[in-house]
């Protein structure tokens, strides 16, 4: 008889994990897409580039989903990056500015300085989820924008 509670309760937490889950997976995404500001500032950038490495570990903790960008000195960038994974939309992530020449095995071109982009772990996970981890390891679809300084 407790046999028959023990599976009876196991199987009655499976089952609400797994309506959590799904009901979460249809609401969170949206709090994790780009907002109208960020991709108004994307949307700045007259040229755009893709990332010379993409690293896609959220395995490790927070920092570890991100885009190496190799933008081109006299450039400002737009600040904001994104991440279009096809069937999920857009995420977009903030750049910071790393201030080497070398990082996990990129080199700044000549004239050129390295940014690195974060995409939120979550969301990297979510997409995971969903069977998306092909795509967001794609430097096609990360870009940032940028403009030429006026001189």
């Amino acid at each position: 008889m407790r046999k028959h509670k023990f599976i009876y309760s196991f199987l009655t937490l499976i089952i609400l994990g797994i309506i959590s889950f799904t009901y979460l997976s249809s609401r969170l995404p949206g709090k994790w897409n780009c907002h109208s500001w960020q991709l108004d500032e994307y949307h700045k950038g007259t040229e755009y580039m893709h990332p010379d490495k993409v690293v896609v570990q959220p395995w490790k903790g927070e920092h570890h989903v991100y885009g190496i960008f190799n933008v081109p000195g006299g450039h400002t960038n737009t600040k904001y990056f994104r991440v279009s994974v096809p069937g999920n939309g857009s995420f977009c992530g903030e750049l910071a500015y790393t201030g080497l020449k070398e990082m996990n095995g990129v080199r700044a071109k000549p004239g050129h300085y390295l940014m690195k982009g974060y995409i939120k772990t979550r969301a990297t996970l979510w997409l995971i989820s969903k069977g998306k981890r092909e795509d967001l390891k794609q430097p096609t679809n990360w870009s940032v924008g940028y403009n030429k300084q006026n001189s």
